[in-house]
């Protein structure tokens, strides 16, 4: 990596994997407060969620509250590449997200929260691989650029759908999808984000800074409804479909570096 950095778009990888633990609660349906024994979201109390955190001496979850500040709130007015961005790794990879193919899954699962509580709770970064799958376009945790009935979450549409409920709910939000793309059907990313209803927030690539540039302020964008940022990871998708190839725009460490993503 160059000894200087570029003052790129900024995001900081979140990556959670948890062996998870499920007691016995003495408590249920939402009545579960903070720091109590439970077993799933449902059995905490609102505003708090089901979490294990072994880096913290957890060994079993417990209702507990986290949620990541937003940076754009305590410093205001900087360019968006300028603030760090909670992402998630496998954003799709949802331990006990039911099979939509009917086969059990055998994969590694990387969160615990629905893409909505993970947006919800502050992630504002979401990392899926796409591919072609029973005529349209799946979420899956695959192999070799293939998706099996074994490594197939459920089609992309439905995730982006919750991506589309956040915004239009939350109109002062930015979200950015980086999409490791094995999807080879011709415009399959224009129609699936076009029927997700994404596109009234697409920032588009033509707009996007390059060689260095700062991006737009947070609050620029957010004039502009530039609220979507999609990056793929398929050099082709830039021209083909208007989707901003990622290596074009980001910059990306090596894990041993021990820095962030730029």
């Amino acid at each position: 990596m160059p000894g200087r950095l570029l003052p790129r778009l900024l995001l900081s990888l979140a990556i959670a994997a948890a062996t998870v633990i499920l007691p016995s609660t003495s408590c249920s349906n939402h009545e579960c407060q903070m720091l109590d024994p439970c077993s799933s979201n449902g059995d905490c109390a609102a505003g708090l969620f089901c979490g294990n955190c072994p880096a913290d001496g957890a060994n079993q979850p417990r209702c507990i509250r986290g949620q990541a500040v937003q940076p754009a709130s305590i410093v205001k007015g900087l360019p968006f590449n300028k603030y760090t961005w909670l992402v998630t790794h496998n954003a799709f990879s949802i331990l006990n997200e039911p099979s939509f193919t009917g086969t059990p899954r055998l994969t590694i699962y990387n969160q615990e929260d629905s893409v909505t509580n993970q947006l919800r709770n502050g992630v504002r970064g979401l990392m899926l691989d796409m591919y072609d799958f029973r005529g349209d376009v799946w979420l899956c945790h695959s192999l070799k650029g293939q998706c099996y009935n074994f490594t197939a979450f459920g089609p992309a549409i439905n995730t982006l759908k919750e991506v589309e409920a956040f915004l239009s709910a939350n109109p002062s939000e930015i979200v950015t999808i980086i999409i490791e793309d094995y999807v080879r059907a011709a415009k399959g990313l224009t129609k699936l984000f076009t029927d997700a209803g994404l596109l009234k927030f697409w920032y588009p690539v033509s707009e996007m800074p390059t060689n260095g540039r700062d991006w737009p302020s947070v609050t620029e964008m957010v004039a502009k409804n530039h609220r979507l940022l999609v990056f793929t990871s398929d050099a082709s998708k830039e021209a083909e479909e208007g989707i901003a190839f990622q290596w074009r725009h980001l910059l990306e460490n090596e894990q041993r570096d021990g820095l962030l993503w730029w």
